[in-house]
Parts: structure tokens; sequence; C-alpha cells
């Protein structure tokens, strides 16, 4: 019998591994009508990562300890109106922290990587099975390939060595095969199509194929993405995989500043431009194309584009400089800008595909954070709505179950409806 996890329309971050940050079958959009206003419920909770859906009106999340050398992760599931936790899980071991992720596995066990550890849950959160992975550094989030496998990966923001893979058992948490070595170190989050799992590292990106057949996980594919460097230009995050291409933004370095006044304003430290880059898996050729301007102060992302593949839309950001800029994909010919806002977005973006709303962040200095929904073809603001966070989300949004999206921050959880 299938277990309810398998339909789950958002079960792990950015609602997939291919990271198109839309709701599966059956989730609609807002869908706000004039007249109509966002409306926020929020709770204090240091500090979640993200929600993720489980079966038919479950909520989960995932949070983890803040200030400690040996940082502890938990998830919880909430009542999906209130935010009032409903059942918590044990404390799990993590170590090294850095956000790490949560998964509602088609075999009905919730996964979570934090730290060092990769932990199996029971649907009511008991604590089934655990595997301390190999190195003594963060591993950020896990993906599911097509078979059920789950792959992970350390951080490298210090660039000392090459990023290592983990391909685990869902059920055993048993390494599937040897750790396998990246060329280069990592700082995104992996990304994945069926059993093709993709690393953007500090100069390259690069595809691993994963046969589980034959046990085998190999890289097959690495492309160089100009990462301007002799202009001080800085890694690339995560990859959106989408119209046979890997979409994601760079300038990544510095983004750990975000501790000093809450957000990314004004954080950039490396070359002027943050660069949207598209580089094609089947050819040799890729785009880049600059978000802003080159005539401003350094920018800075920590955080995916987002891509619309039905409408042929993709919207990058500079967080240092509040920038926010739509693009028209016309096939294979140059990207085109589109739109452009001024908006301090630094949060992964969350989009419905049956009503173009696009779900964004605003932070506004001495104020707080404010949940933004835009039309994903025109940048127009349908309506916003302040999130009770009083720092800026650079984190994960979750489509609710009823026209409805939880969004974290360091400090709050925060629901927005229309009303």
């Amino acid at each position: 019998m299938t277990h309810p996890f398998a339909a789950s329309p958002w079960p792990a971050e950015d609602g997939g591994a291919r990271r198109l940050c839309a709701p599966g079958a059956g989730l609609a959009g807002l869908d706000l009508q004039p007249g109509e206003r966002l409306e926020a419920t929020s709770r204090d909770l240091f500090a979640s990562t993200m929600c993720v859906l489980g079966g038919p009106r479950e909520v989960f999340v995932l949070c983890h300890q803040l200030g400690v050398a040996d940082a502890a992760s938990w998830v919880e599931r909430i009542d999906p109106v209130t935010l009032e936790t409903i059942e918590r899980s044990p404390d799990l071991p993590g170590g090294p922290t850095w956000p790490g992720g949560v998964v509602a596995h088609p075999n009905g066990s919730l996964v979570v990587t934090f730290g060092r550890w990769c932990h199996r849950l029971g649907e009511d959160l008991s604590a089934l099975v655990r595997h301390e992975l190999p190195r003594d550094r963060p591993y950020n989030s896990l993906v599911v390939l097509a078979d059920g496998s789950l792959v992970m990966k350390d951080i490298g923001l210090d660039g000392a060595m090459p990023a290592e893979l983990v391909v685990l058992d869902p059920e055993t948490l048993e390494p599937r095969c040897a750790p396998v070595e990246a060329p280069e170190s990592s700082v995104a989050r992996l990304s994945a199509d069926g059993d093709d799992v993709f690393v953007v590292g500090l100069t390259q990106a690069h595809r691993f194929h994963w046969d589980g057949a034959a046990g085998t996980f190999e890289r097959t594919w690495s492309s160089r993405y100009d990462h301007r460097a002799e202009r001080g230009q800085t890694f690339g995050w995560d990859a959106v995989v989408a119209l046979d291409s890997l979409w994601f933004l760079d300038n990544g370095q510095g983004t750990e500043q975000f501790i000093d006044g809450g957000s990314m304003l004004g954080k950039g430290t490396s070359d002027p431009a943050v660069w949207l880059h598209r580089v094609p898996l089947a050819s040799d050729w890729s785009e880049q194309i600059v978000v802003g301007s080159l005539d401003q102060p350094p920018g800075i992302v920590a955080n995916p584009p987002c891509v619309d593949p039905e409408r042929g839309i993709v919207v990058g950001f500079d967080s240092a400089n509040a920038v926010l800029e739509g693009f028209t994909i016309a096939g294979s010919g140059p990207l085109e800008r589109r739109w452009r806002r001024e908006q301090a977005h630094g949060c992964h973006m969350l989009r419905w595909a049956d009503t173009g709303e696009l779900l964004t962040n605003d932070f506004v200095p001495d104020v707080g954070d404010h949940v933004v929904v835009l039309d994903v073809e025109t940048g127009e603001e349908k309506a916003r709505v302040a999130s009770g966070s009083p720092v800026q989300s650079v984190l994960f949004p979750c489509s609710g179950w009823s026209r409805d999206a939880y969004l974290s921050s360091f400090t709050t959880l925060t629901r927005v409806f229309r009303s």
C-alpha cells in the first residue's frame, strides 16, 4: 500500500529536488482578487528552517539550535492554521551548524539531515534510525532520487577540501556505495532530477549519476560557469533544474555577515554584480546576465532564482542592493529583461503555476520582514503583509493546503493567507 507521503504536494524544500518552487497537483494558488488582503499568523520559533507537507492536512517544521557548538535539530508537527505544536520529535544529534533539511519520504518516513547526522523518523516523529556522516562538517540537507535513495554532501564555505557526496538507503540509512568526491568544494545545496544529482561547485557545475542496479555513483558531466574570478566574482548557490538547463545565482561569499543586523542589505563583498547563470545540460554554451547593474555597490545572494517554465520567466535578485528582477526566456536566445523592482528579497521563492503568483519577501530596516505576493509576469505587487519576523528570511517557504503558505526565518514561523 502506498503511503500518503508519496502524494505530498510539497514533500521537500523548494517543492522537490529539481527546485521548481511550485506545489504539486491539487494545491491552488492564493488567487488574490481586487479588494482582498493578505493576512498573517506568526509564532516565535528559534530557529525554524522549513516546513514540508506530509499526509492530508499534515504540516511538519524542521528546527535547530543556534549559538551552540554541538547543535541539535528536531521536527514538530504543527496545526496548519494556528501553528501550535501537536507533536515533537526528540532532540536529534547534529553537530556543526548550518541549516539542514527534512523530506517526507514516499516510504512514510521523515528524513532529516543536519550537522553531520542523518535521521529517519516515523510519522509520529519517533526516532527510528540514525547514521553519522563521515566528515565532521555540516551537511546542508539532502535530495531523494527516483529509486528512493538519499544523497547529501558537506558544505565547504572555507573551500578547504572537495565536497564529498554520500548515498544512503532510505530504510536503514546505511551507505549504498563508498563516498564520492567532487572535483572541488561546494557551498550550494544539491539538486536532482531522477537519478542525476547536480552540484554547483566554486567554479563549475557537475552532474553525478546513480545506478541503483550496479551500485555506482559517478560524475558524468562538468561545465565551468563564468564566475569572473579576475573581478572578484564568487561562488554560485543552489541550482534549479528546468528547461534542460541549470539556473543559479552567484556572488555568494560573505553571507555569514547576515548575523550583523539580521539581513543581507549592504553585505556584498565581491564584484559589484550578482549574475544569473543558465548552464544547458546538453551543450557546451552557457549564459550569464547581470541582476541589477554593474554601477552599484557589491552584490550578494544566498539562494536560488525562481524559474517558471510554463510562462518562460526566470526571476533573480540581489539581496545586498535590494533588486528583484524578472527575465523572459526565449528558447536558446538571450535572456531579456522583463521587469524590475526595488525590494529587499532574501529567501527562497514560491510560485503557484495556476495563478501566476510569486511569493517573495521584503525586509524593511527597523521595521521587520514582509511577505510580498507578486504577479510573476509583470512584477506588480498584489499584496503584502508583515511576517512578524524582526530579521530577514533567507530560508524556505512552503505552500499550504488551503490557499495559504508558510515562511520560516531564524526567529519566526509565519502563515500567510488571503482574506
